[in-house]
């Protein structure tokens, strides 16, 4: 009976779409993102498939994607939530809506794809036969309402062409990703980055369009929302470091040894010789200053960006230092990874 129904949904998609657009299907993840979720469905309502893969809403994100005609897949609450098994749900239920599906478009919830994005990542595909995935640009919707979001802008400013990872928005070639396994489901952040080594690992490559690809709206407004995205990017860096940081890989190994030195081990020295020595100790601490001084003149842009961007890039260290803390302790205890929210409920006015 449910392959009849397989059959009957995928002869639907070939009629209405035809053989051309029934190339790719869209799988959608998200978790209470409010208007941010219908500005991010409208935008890929002419694929050939979509799947909204929901984590626990509690802002009628389910109700109002289903009336937007999108498959639905709510994730058990028994087995703790992360965006890599969001996608891996997705993604099999993809296949059994559209099971000759050639690739797969990934949408965080936050997100808007950018018009003929989709079938200028198909057509890339389809010329590079040994491309795993393809990405574009990806730019902050709201940059100015925030130094939080201003600084994920700069962090989407990324080089284009062949490149070692993708982030969450990307087209992936169904045959690569069910030959490596789909998304590791217990790394909590960065996940992206961990599927991108065994991508390559297999010979796959992963490239990077000059092609605007999506705005992102971070919606960070909060001094505690930037400091938890820091933290778990530090947590990513030593889980990523533990699964793939034997040469010659070196997966995170210089991202997680960095908030090791300057979020912890010097900030420890520094307490230390302040309280041996209390009338010079105190010079320890000017090394933060000096480092400010060289990340200013490194970072481009007008002086007061590069500035502001190496204040935060400094400050991160220490919330990323925590996440290396909490991943390790969870290490020494046999705790599983636990999702580290950043993101406030938006109001239903929200897109």
């Amino acid at each position: 009976m449910l392959r009849d129904s397989t059959l009957q949904t995928s002869e639907r998609i070939n009629h209405k779409y035809g053989p051309e657009r029934a190339r790719f299907g869209v799988v959608v993840i998200g978790r209470n993102e409010g208007g941010r979720l219908i500005t991010c469905l409208r935008a890929v309502s002419a694929a050939t498939a979509v799947v909204y893969v929901d984590s626990n809403s509690t802002d009628g994100s389910v109700e109002a994607a289903r009336e937007m005609g999108a498959d639905i897949v709510e994730l058990d609450l028994a087995t703790p939530f992360t965006a890599a098994r969001a996608r891996n749900a997705g993604f099999a239920r993809l296949l059994t809506i559209a099971p000759d599906v050639a690739y797969v478009q990934f949408v965080d919830g936050d997100s808007e794809l950018a018009a003929g994005w989709l079938d200028a990542a198909a057509a890339f595909l389809d010329r590079q036969a040994d491309a795993a995935a393809v990405c574009g640009r990806l730019r902050e919707r709201y940059p100015e309402r925030s130094v939080y979001n201003w600084l994920c802008d700069k962090e989407w400013d990324r080089p284009t062409g062949e490149v070692r990872a993708f982030a969450g928005n990307v087209m992936i070639r169904a045959k690569a990703l069910k030959r490596v396994g789909g998304y590791r489901e217990d790394v909590i952040a960065a996940e992206e980055d961990e599927l991108s080594v065994r991508l390559r690992q297999a010979n796959w490559r992963i490239w990077r369009l000059p092609d605007a690809m999506a705005l992102h709206d971070a919606a960070m407004l909060h001094f505690g929302q930037w400091w938890r995205r820091a933290q778990r990017a530090g947590y990513a860096f030593a889980q990523g470091a533990h699964l793939h940081g034997a040469p010659p890989e070196r997966h995170f190994v210089r991202e997680a040894r960095r908030a090791l030195v300057w979020g912890l081990l010097l900030p420890f020295a520094a307490i230390v010789a302040t309280i041996a020595l209390p009338r010079f100790g105190w010079i320890a601490w000017l090394i933060y200053p000096m480092q400010l001084a060289r990340l200013s003149i490194n970072n481009p842009g007008p002086l007061s960006d590069r500035a502001r961007l190496a204040f935060f890039q400094l400050l991160a260290r220490f919330p990323e230092g925590l996440g290396l803390a909490m991943f390790w302790r969870d290490r020494l205890l046999h705790r599983r990874p636990q999702l580290i929210e950043h993101k406030q409920i938006p109001t239903s006015g929200n897109t």
